[in-house]
């Protein structure tokens, strides 16, 4: 996604309602940091260092443990869901889950992706996706920032050279879309002529 239909699909929830509150920290969570679906389920109350801005993931993808920022603004928004709503969802003894379920049980998978998958497609941004389509996004779209691939890596928690691959490969188009705008030498409109008549005395020969 661009960042705009990013910022798109963080609108729909409708924060007027509690599970609408929780709904936006969980996608703010998830393109902010990036994090895998099941690393989200996952978050324990104590995941979350506010004054820090970070949380961790614990035993991610490889039995690994990372931190990763959060930002300001992500932070505010489970900060929200914290305070008004999850009091209000936990039914017994609360299971340390930051993320509940109605009926204060964690989140499933497969229930979170639908969810998600229903916020990108109210969004109307013409382009399908879940939890991951967030993770690619914002790795995306910090390379094309500037971002160092290592720092991307770090972010994803991967440890080979899939994120090089992957997102350098991802990358090309927006180079592609810099090159064309700003390389003196790729104004082939401009120079057509010129072009045409180079070919052509090329073909003399």
């Amino acid at each position: 996604m661009t960042a705009e239909e990013a910022e798109a699909v963080m609108a729909v929830p409708d924060i007027a309602v509690p599970l609408g509150l929780r709904d936006r920290a969980m996608l703010e969570l998830l393109y902010a940091t990036a994090i895998r679906r099941g690393e989200l389920i996952a978050l324990k109350l104590y995941d979350v260092d506010y004054a820090r801005s970070t949380l961790i993931v614990r035993q991610g993808k490889g039995n690994k443990d990372r931190v990763v920022p959060l930002g300001e603004r992500a932070k505010a928004w489970p900060v929200a869901y914290r305070d008004r709503v999850r009091p209000g969802l936990v039914v017994g003894r609360d299971p340390g889950t930051l993320f509940l379920s109605r009926d204060g049980h964690a989140l499933e998978a497969k229930r979170l992706s639908e969810k998600v998958r229903g916020h990108v497609a109210t969004a109307g941004i013409g382009k399908p996706g879940s939890c991951h389509l967030l993770r690619h996004t914002a790795a995306t779209l910090m390379l094309e920032g500037g971002a160092d691939i290592r720092f991307i890596q770090a972010l994803l928690g991967h440890e080979s050279l899939e994120t090089r691959q992957i997102y350098t490969r991802v990358s090309i188009a927006k180079l592609a879309e810099i090159h064309a705008a700003t390389h003196p030498g790729a104004r082939l409109v401009r120079d057509r002529a010129l072009l045409d008549a180079a070919l052509a005395d090329d073909g003399k020969d």
